[in-house]
């Protein structure tokens, strides 16, 4: 790479890239950190208006076999709107899509304003491939010949994967798992919806496409009291153990039912990108039966490896890790779901009840405390 285009370029093969996002030039919008766990395209094509952008996405798109939703996903980075969006729109698929970029500022973080490019991104987000329009061997050429030699997502780190996930077992006795699933059988669950950052506001909206599932909250004492005495005497010393963490809070107390026969599943997401969902540390997933089929944890930065938590027992994972929960094919799955969170967390939830929705419950500083006290120490977690 010569000086000149050095001192553009601001990505680093193997450095994380900046997370951004965009709207698209189709309807709808896309989000860099919910992408991860694909080899990720990002073509910065410029303006359209310029003649070498049609020449240059012909190439590209010439082997668009390469491209599928869950391997090689290609965007194109357009800087002005395109005069004519229709053949733009006509390109478009689950694998490719075009990204309006009209004010620059994602062209200029990834060093293409002033000199168009295509980056190729491992499925954890990193730089692989920054090449250039000029680029000696040919810009396209170049492209294809990468995207070649990529391997299976499975395969992208050259050894096998396992997410950063801790699996503890027996943290709910069998009868309490009755008791939960019977809780919910009685009074039934509403559609969860999910959290939604809406002009600087948190909301929860219902999208059937992203997620399919009916939450029960647990708001009888006894219970929760019940709940809340497993969680700290099961589960937290091992969080503290291997996570080297000291959870003093819990975030809701729900049974969750993802059912087949109305096709439940949760898509890719992350659970703390939310302004009121900054506060969360690690997810909690209690499985309270087994008599299901699919519904399982994955972990896309890591490979398709599906993870479950056995019968009463925990999965735990940091709530900044992209995971999905697949299609129940079978059955109804029941789980109580919970976030762990500490002190310094509490304060900045409480600080964010001011960017929450009207529609939206308050915090209140003194909810989900997992100890009387606000500090328990680590020989007090191992009793």
């Amino acid at each position: 790479m010569e000086k000149s285009e050095a001192g553009r370029c601001r990505i680093a093969l193997g450095d994380p890239v900046p997370l951004f996002a965009a709207p698209l030039i189709a309807d709808g919008a896309f989000h860099l950190q919910v992408a991860a766990g694909r080899w990720i395209v990002l073509a910065f094509l410029g303006s359209p208006a310029n003649p070498r952008v049609e020449r240059e996405l012909a190439e590209l798109t010439r082997d668009a076999h390469l491209f599928d939703e869950d391997r090689i996903v290609f965007y194109g980075v357009l800087t002005a709107p395109p005069g004519d969006p229709a053949p733009y729109l006509k390109l478009g698929s689950a694998a490719m899509s075009f990204i309006a970029d009209y004010d620059g500022a994602i062209s200029r973080a990834f060093g293409a304003a002033d000199a168009p490019r295509t980056v190729v991104l491992d499925p954890m987000l990193r730089a692989v491939a920054n090449i250039s329009w000029d680029d000696p061997a040919g810009h396209a050429a170049t492209v294809r010949g990468v995207l070649q030699s990529l391997p299976a997502v499975d395969d992208s780190a050259g050894v096998p994967l396992n997410a950063p996930v801790l699996i503890v077992p027996r943290v709910f006795d069998f009868p309490l798992c009755d008791v939960l699933v019977q809780f919910y059988e009685k009074l039934g669950g509403k559609d969860s919806g999910f959290l939604f950052d809406m002009d600087g506001k948190t909301t929860r909206i219902v999208d059937y496409r992203v997620k399919r599932r009916n939450d029960l909250a647990v708001a009888h004492p006894q219970l929760r009291e019940a709940i809340r005495d497993r969680i700290v005497r099961r589960l937290l010393p091992a969080v503290d153990r291997f996570f080297q963490f000291q959870a003093t809070r819990m975030d809701r107390y729900i049974v969750a039912c993802y059912d087949s026969a109305v096709g439940g599943h949760f898509y890719r997401h992350r659970d703390n990108v939310n302004i009121g969902a900054q506060h969360r540390r690690f997810a909690v997933t209690i499985n309270l039966n087994k008599d299901y089929e699919g519904c399982d944890l994955v972990f896309p930065e890591f490979g398709r490896r599906a993870y479950r938590a056995p019968h009463g027992g925990a999965i735990v994972f940091s709530c900044g890790a992209l995971h999905q929960v697949t299609p129940i094919n079978n059955g109804r799955r029941y789980a109580f779901l919970a976030f762990l969170y500490g002190e310094a967390d509490a304060a900045l939830r409480a600080a964010n009840n001011a960017k929450l929705h009207q529609s939206a419950a308050r915090y209140s500083a003194e909810s989900d405390r997992l100890f009387p006290d606000p500090a328990p120490d680590r020989a007090r977690r191992a009793m």
